[in-house]
Formats: structure tokens, sequence, C-alpha cells
């Protein structure tokens, strides 16, 4: 490393001068940066007018392909303040509620026994589902030893004209 200082030729300005470096008098133009954050603030905002123009759109289309409401539903709403429509708007759409997470009012085993008892209930019933056609339900074990002596029908492959 040079200790000595650099001494200006006499009459230079007191700028260094060497015959292997130049030096740009202007290193960064200002006026094409603030051309190009222009550009860019105005794509912004021409995205934000587009995407606010499609949702608008698919809002539309969206409410456009619902059922419309029965009548019933109608003369209710009428009778409601918006604060009451929202929340049976919300309400509506939160089915299918998730079981076990926090503000769950019900119990996921206690509503996983009652439909385990349910089906046995309805696997174990005998009753006539439609007794002109003489249609009815049996027990599922009752239908198995059935199928067990009798064994299953054959299907019949012919078309019917």
């Amino acid at each position: 490393m040079d200790t000595e200082h650099y001494k200006p030729a006499p009459g230079a300005n007191d700028e260094p001068r060497h015959a292997d470096v130049t030096f740009e008098p202007v290193d960064v133009q200002v006026h094409t940066i603030y051309w190009y954050l222009f550009a860019l603030g105005l794509a912004v905002a021409l995205s934000l007018l587009a995407c606010v123009y499609i949702f608008r759109f698919t809002a539309s289309l969206s409410q456009e392909s619902d059922t419309p409401p029965t009548t019933a539903m109608q003369q209710m709403t009428e009778k409601m303040t918006r604060e009451e429509k929202d929340a049976m708007q919300y309400n509506d759409m939160s089915e299918p509620r998730l079981q076990g997470v926090p503000g769950s009012t019900n119990d996921p085993q206690e509503d996983l026994r009652q439909k385990i008892n349910t089906d046995r209930k309805a696997n174990d019933t005998l009753m006539w589902v439609d007794r002109t056609n003489g249609i009815a339900q049996i027990p599922v074990s009752e239908a198995m030893k059935i199928i067990a002596e009798k064994g299953i029908p054959p299907i019949s492959t012919e078309k019917k004209k």
C-alpha cells in the first residue's frame, strides 16, 4: 500500500488524472429511475382496477347462478334487520360444522355413539316398506341367513323388450 499522498499536477483543478482510468461524468440518470417508478405505479394501479372488475364480474355471476330463495324464505327475510340477515347467511354457510374444535357444542364421541345406535336399530328393525308391493325390511342377520340357505338368485343377462 502506498503511503504517499496524491499530488495533483499543477493547474489540474485538483482532480486526479491517470492514463488508464476514466470516469463517467454522470453515473446514474435520475429521470430514468423516475420513469421506471412511474411505469411501475401505473402497472400496479391498472392491475388493481382489473382485479376489482374481475371480482365484481365473478360475484355477479355467482349470484345469478344461485338458486332463488323460496317464497317462505323471502317473506321471512323481509321482516329481518340487516344484521339478522348477515348472521343467518354466515350461519348457513358454516355447514358442515367441525366437531371437537373450540366453540363446538357437540361431543364427537357422543355423536358417534348415537349414530352407531341408530344404525344398529335400523339394521335390526322388521317393518313393511311397501305393503302393497310386498317389500319388507328385515334385520340384516335374518337376511344373511336367508341368503346362506337359498343363495343369491342369478342375474338375468337378457334384455327386456
